[in-house]
């Protein structure tokens, strides 16, 4: 079986543009979430949110260009371009065996109700032609593998909040039985329209009391959290066949060595009160890195702040860890940056490649009186330095979908 290692990494997140940004800020503590400024909050529940408030691709895409793309898809374009560049693989590998696997939950629903409010407002001859090409999943993508000319396989997963995890699973699992040599793997997310706020809000999903401390907002484990803090952003990873890697002398920040995917099967927006279903997903995930549990030192919670899916998930680590979830570090990212839907998997792949390659875990802020029923140690408020070996990053979405990957610490052996 062919190994996958991680040569570059990219990120938009609501740090800033770029993958120093976003480290240095969450192995700081700090908070990117603030007041709701990218629609009219006036009329809505929930006013705080994780924007990118100086994101701008014009630099790297034109003007022209950007008029043309989604949000999302201009991030996931931006993230990308910087994990190519930072990998060095500009001209070390065969196009046609280098692929792409983006991901997106519900993709570019702006420009579909930009689209829509022209038709009523001058009608359907004003509609622009790129609306389609804006608004499907699928765009980023495509968009990607047109910039670097990549032939290989080409998707999108849409899996909800596990779409990230998925496209990363997938894509790690192309290159280990050969259907590509490398991917660009990761996730992309502008969900910021009124219409989506609102609708979270009426299944009472967004964090509603913070509006006026909305860096206090997202508190995963806490017993003050009260639903989470809506986000956008990318992240994209490289992926390369580990010996073609080193052949060509690549900078190598991990390996991806297991991923597990499962459903369950129990309730299209609520998850297993028992956490079965994201305990099976983790369990297939130790199984592909051929690991124990106890040989995990580090879990990305998928943590996202809402009273039901922090103790569902609690319960799920315990019941695949068994006894050693007492000895296990966990955190959630989306404390600091809010929850990135369909990025949430690829952003928090990065946060947990870095945390094995620098050795500091990020941690889990606003943690403050930590729920009974949510029973680990879940890294409070500062990061915390730890040589760790390998850590599991989960992903959990609407309908059920369970996704967990593994990253290996990249020692030359």
């Amino acid at each position: 079986m062919r190994r996958v290692v991680v040569t570059g990494l990219g990120a938009v997140t609501p740090m800033g543009t770029g993958v120093k940004a976003f480290w240095d800020a969450i192995t700081s503590g700090q908070s990117g979430l603030g007041p709701m400024t990218l629609i009219d909050a006036t009329p809505l529940t929930s006013k705080v949110a994780g924007e990118c408030r100086d994101f701008d691709a014009t630099g790297l895409l034109g003007g022209k260009a950007v008029r043309r793309m989604d949000r999302s898809v201009q991030m996931g374009i931006v993230a990308a371009a910087e994990a190519w560049e930072d990998s060095g693989i500009e001209g070390q590998v065969d196009r046609d065996e280098t692929g792409v696997a983006f991901a997106s939950g519900v993709g570019g629903i702006g420009s579909l109700l930009q689209g829509e409010h022209i038709r009523q407002e001058k009608g359907p001859d004003r509609v622009s032609p790129f609306t389609v090409p804006a608004l499907m999943l699928n765009a980023t993508a495509g968009h990607v593998s047109m910039r670097y000319g990549l032939r290989g396989p080409n998707f999108c997963t849409a899996t909800a909040c596990a779409s990230g995890n998925h496209a990363l699973g997938l894509a790690m699992q192309m290159i280990r039985h050969g259907e590509a040599d490398a991917m660009i793997a990761g996730g992309t997310e502008s969900a910021f329209v009124p219409v989506t706020v609102a609708a979270f809000a009426q299944m009472t999903a967004l964090s509603t009391h913070y509006n006026d401390r909305p860096q206090e907002a997202s508190r995963p484990f806490d017993t003050g959290r009260d639903g989470f803090v809506i986000g956008e952003g990318a992240g994209a990873l490289i992926l390369e066949e580990r010996e073609a890697a080193i052949r060509r002398g690549a900078k190598i920040y991990g390996e991806l060595v297991g991923f597990g995917q499962s459903a369950d099967a129990h309730h299209l927006t609520l998850p297993a009160d028992d956490g079965g279903g994201a305990a099976l997903a983790m369990r297939r995930a130790l199984k592909t890195a051929g690991i124990g549990p106890d040989a995990i030192g580090y879990v990305n919670a998928h943590g996202t702040s809402t009273p039901q899916g922090d103790i569902a998930e609690s319960r799920a680590i315990r019941k695949a860890f068994g006894e050693y979830a007492d000895r296990l570090q966990v955190s959630s990212t989306k404390s600091m940056i809010g929850h990135l839907i369909g990025a949430a998997g690829a952003v928090e792949g990065v946060a947990s490649v870095l945390a094995l390659h620098d050795g500091i875990l990020p941690p889990t802020i606003n943690l403050v009186n930590q729920d009974p029923e949510c029973d680990l140690d879940y890294i409070p408020n500062e990061a915390r330095k730890a040589e760790v070996e390998y850590a599991l990053s989960n992903g959990f979405g609407f309908g059920g979908h369970n996704a967990a990957v593994v990253f290996r610490r990249h020692s030359g052996n």
